[in-house]
């Protein structure tokens, strides 16, 4: 079984669980594109287990985009400032 530790990433970068049809997440990754910002995306509908990780952090809702930063902390549909903080950028 999968836990968050296991989509920990790297210092300076994030994991982003997703799905294809999200317009939140599709417009993060703009930002994050055009911010410099690395990041990992974890489709949530394809790799078995993370459905339950978002929702064991979102109070049982599979809500997207919920990233993991480097410390191991998560946020819901962050604001690319939010991201730009929680890394210190």
């Amino acid at each position: 079984m999968s836990t968050l530790a296991d989509f920990t990433p790297e210092a300076g970068s994030i994991t982003m669980f997703s799905t294809v049809w999200c317009g939140y997440c599709k417009r993060l990754k703009l930002m994050l594109d055009k911010t410099g910002i690395p990041y990992t995306i974890v489709d949530i509908e394809e790799t078995p287990g993370t459905e339950e990780l978002v929702k064991a952090v979102n109070g049982g809702n599979a809500v997207v985009p919920t990233l993991v930063y480097p410390d191991g902390t998560t946020a819901t549909n962050p604001s690319l400032n939010d991201v730009k903080a929680a890394l210190g950028v």
